[in-house]
């Protein structure tokens, strides 16, 4: 059974497979132009993109949304008809600032989560760009759709319902991860396909469910396609590619890790995540690790207080600093065992999950 288009409004993608944007640094343009020349969508994460501009420590906004608008341009220039999007953490201080430049820029996709991202169908009104919140569950998902419904009178394009095994921020609390039995996507999914009934049937539109955390091969996708879903969001499989932004030695790590190794960590803006538990990680769990200069990235953040700086330490690891850097990634990268293409890894998931769609 051939594997189906997911349709954006008037977006055709033809593989259902978006592919999580990735911060600070490993998804930028050449991964996500990567992604959407080989049919799916591409996604570069829209956190302290100017990491490695010149005056990155001095002006960090202005280098931010300078490697924001290259980034987007290079990545349209590569992939001219691929579908481009932009992860934008409504956590994030300039949020406001950085979703118009990306609408500026024409961006086809946002994509908005840690947190209500309430602003944002206003930030891109009489434009084409689409607009997806990311949700932990059926109840985000309707409280977005009913807030948008009420203040801008507009519906989701996409909703995309990420669970526990994702990497990165979590949106869940450490209970709610470390509890039996565990929470399963599945169920999120299944709660937010009815979530979304009451707001498809006002606007007379399906609004496509995307499934995110875990998923590793075809036949993870060919189940949620099977659900209902009308594609998945993965992330930590396409670090292991060629195209990937990051530091060769970043996605190394990867490779390299076991399932012991990946972990849950406390965020310092006090969020859960899950990460590599490297050497850096281990003397954070122990004593406070002082940040040379605060680039005021996110709102949750007291520079007084934080247990370390989460922008230093990603940017770290991004630019190969392993041992002193945060290695965000989902729970299955253990799984992983070399480097590949984003080509060849997009084909051989395109051809599990068909193979899995015909079994019945």
């Amino acid at each position: 059974m051939k594997i189906p288009p997911l349709t954006i409004g008037d977006l055709t993608v033809p593989v259902p497979i978006i592919q999580g944007g990735m911060g600070v640094g490993v998804s930028l343009s050449r991964l996500a132009a990567a992604v959407a020349n080989a049919g799916g969508v591409g996604v570069m994460a829209g956190v302290q993109m100017g990491f490695d501009e010149p005056d990155f420590a001095t002006n960090s906004q202005a280098a931010n949304e300078r490697a924001l608008r290259r980034h987007i341009r290079t990545a349209r220039e590569l992939s001219p008809q691929g579908v481009i999007g932009i992860n934008v953490m409504t956590a994030i201080n300039h949020y406001r600032e950085t979703v118009k430049a990306a609408v500026e820029e024409k961006i086809d996709l946002i994509i908005s989560g840690a947190g209500l991202p309430s602003e944002l169908p206003g930030l891109v009104k009489g434009s084409a760009t689409k607009i997806a919140p990311i949700v932990s569950s059926g109840k985000a998902a309707a409280l977005i759709a009913k807030m948008w419904d009420r203040k801008h009178g507009v519906a989701p394009d996409l909703v995309i319902v990420e669970g526990p095994e994702a990497g990165g921020h979590l949106g869940f609390s450490r209970e709610e991860l470390t509890q039996t039995p565990p929470i399963k996507l599945e169920t999120l999914v299944r709660d937010v396909l009815e979530a979304m009934k009451a707001t498809e049937e006002k606007y007379r539109k399906k609004i496509p469910v995307i499934a995110a955390g875990g998923i590793f091969n075809g036949a993870d996708i060919a189940r949620f396609l099977k659900m209902g879903a009308a594609g998945v969001q993965m992330g930590t499989r396409f670090v292991a590619t060629e195209e990937c932004d990051a530091h060769p030695s970043f996605k190394e790590a990867y490779v390299k890790s076991v399932k012991e190794t990946i972990d849950l960590v406390l965020s310092p803006v006090g969020m859960p995540g899950r990460a590599v538990i490297n050497a850096f990680m281990e003397k954070t769990r122990q004593v406070r690790v002082p940040a040379e200069r605060c680039s005021n990235c996110l709102k949750p953040c007291n520079p007084a207080e934080t247990p370390y700086c989460i922008s230093d330490a990603l940017i770290r690891a991004v630019q190969g600093n392993l041992e002193e850097g945060l290695i965000f990634t989902g729970s299955n990268a253990w799984r992983i065992e070399g480097i590949t293409t984003v080509k060849a890894l997009m084909n051989t998931l395109i051809s599990e999950t068909e193979s899995a769609l015909a079994m019945e």
